[in-house]
């Protein structure tokens, strides 16, 4: 089971591995945290993406589409779903305060599009 979750959100034992994969490490949290098991920077959006959309709702089809065309390249995808694969629960944490438009909704998109072609 994968699932996203503001990584200021409680801490659930259903968690699993739980993995940061923002660019930037989130305000307010201690680097070397017990609540991150990893921090996997390298599917992150571009920072030049990340400053563009700037978590603006209406550019949010737009960065749907540059984000996605960013992972279809991007080699680290594999390393995640060998993550996704070795463990129960996977927990795709990120920062932003807008739960339904930010990279975790678009990369738990991906991910699980990769995950389902696997088991065809």
């Amino acid at each position: 089971m994968i699932k996203i979750k503001r990584v200021y959100d409680k801490i659930d034992v259903r968690d699993g591995m739980r993995v940061l994969i923002d660019g930037l490490w989130p305000r307010g949290i201690r680097t070397g945290t017990q609540n991150i098991d990893i921090w996997f920077k390298d599917t992150a959006p571009t920072p030049e993406l990340r400053k563009w959309f700037a978590h603006d709702p209406t550019k949010w089809s737009e960065f749907r589409k540059r984000y996605r065309a960013e992972l279809d390249a991007n080699k680290a995808m594999d390393k995640l779903v060998d993550m996704a694969l070795e463990h129960d629960a996977l927990t795709l944490l990120f920062a932003s305060k807008d739960t339904e438009h930010n990279n975790a909704v678009v990369l738990l998109e991906v991910l699980n599009q990769r995950l389902e072609k696997l088991q065809e």
